[in-house]
C-alpha cells in the first residue's frame, strides 16, 4: 500500500512541471512560422511517412517472425 500510496504522490507532484507559461501574443512562435507558410503539412507529411514506414516494418518483421515459429514448431513435431 505504501508503495502505490509513493507512486501516486510521485505522479501527482509533477503535474505542475507540465503546465506551459501561455504567450500573450498567440501560441508558439515556430509553429505559427511554420503554419502561416504552408511548411507545416511538409513536417506532418514527413512523419507520416516514417512512421507508415515503421509500422509497415514492423507488420514484415512479424510476418518472419511467425513464419520460422511455425517451422520451427513443425520441426519439433517430426
Amino acid at each position: 500500500m505504501k508503495k502505490y500510496l509513493c507512486t501516486l504522490l510521485a505522479v501527482f507532484k509533477g503535474f505542475p512541471l507540465l503546465a506551459q507559461e501561455t504567450i500573450p501574443g498567440g501560441g508558439i512562435e515556430m509553429a505559427d512560422a511554420l503554419r502561416s507558410s504552408g511548411k507545416i503539412y511538409v513536417v506532418v507529411a514527413v512523419l507520416v511517412l516514417i512512421m507508415t514506414g515503421l509500422f509497415l516494418y514492423l507488420a514484415s518483421l512479424d510476418r518472419k517472425i511467425r513464419k520460422f515459429e511455425k517451422e520451427i514448431n513443425r520441426k519439433k513435431g517430426l
